[in-house]
């Protein structure tokens, strides 16, 4: 019997295999670059309905970089509205007959947990400087640089199972429900498993957020000197 994990190549690059996982991947990955090059090359201040709609999602973005990481959007906007852009549109993916979410593949899950620990390295690296963000793992006391690693470690790979566990689950709950009552009865669960794909894609951006704020606010208390307490 085969592994459920296991994706068959669709072709192969040289030594690499092509799955339909990385394909539907790339094409994602087309879809918004290009989307956003032609959703923004007439920008006006009087916007249309489509520019409307646009800065209206960036708003939201903003307004929650915010919310979560009180510091402003600017540097982050980009980093964290593409990955919930990508994930969002990766879940809801399954709409298309035959396609199955990337997000549903663990190797899709785990680039994704990458690139956050790499945000929450290079965003810490760039608020406090290297020594900031190493001696962060020295707080409060050096006895707990391991337990700050592991730390790091452990929630990078809670969110790869977070968002591989949901969205698997779902697609193989529709698929075996699809498979014993016919084609009309899975229609309820499906739009359940779109909506968890859109919450999934909103929790996985706001726990990046979480962690660059954390790495970020760490690294800045280590190098900037505290302010001594005045006396009234």
């Amino acid at each position: 019997m085969n592994s459920p994990l296991a994706h068959p190549a669709l072709f192969h690059l040289g030594p690499v295999a092509i799955t339909a996982g990385v394909v539907v991947t790339w094409v994602i990955m087309a879809v918004l670059v290009i989307g956003a090059k032609l959703a923004t090359r007439n920008l006006s201040l009087h916007p249309g309905r489509l520019q409307a709609a646009l800065e209206l999602i960036v708003e939201t973005v903003d307004s929650q970089i915010r919310e979560t990481m009180r510091v402003e959007p600017g540097p982050y906007r980009g980093f964290i509205g593409t990955l919930f852009a990508f994930i969002f549109i990766a879940n809801w993916s399954t709409l298309v007959p035959g396609v199955e979410p990337p997000t549903a593949h663990l190797e899709t899950d785990a680039a994704l947990a990458l690139l956050v620990f790499l945000a929450v390295i290079y965003y810490g690296v760039q608020a406090g400087g290297l020594r900031g963000y190493l001696g962060s793992f020295a707080t409060p006391t050096p006895l707990m640089i391991p337990l700050n690693f592991i730390e790091s470690l452990t929630r990078t790979f809670s969110l790869l199972v977070r968002l591989f566990g949901n969205v698997m689950s779902g697609v193989f709950v529709v698929g075996i429900v699809l498979s014993l009552a016919g084609l009309l009865v899975p229609i309820p669960l499906m739009a359940l498993d779109l909506l968890t794909g859109a919450v999934q894609a909103y929790i996985f951006a706001t726990l990046a957020m979480v962690f660059i704020a954390s790495a970020v606010s760490e690294s800045r208390e280590v190098t900037e000197p505290k302010q001594p307490r005045t006396s009234s």
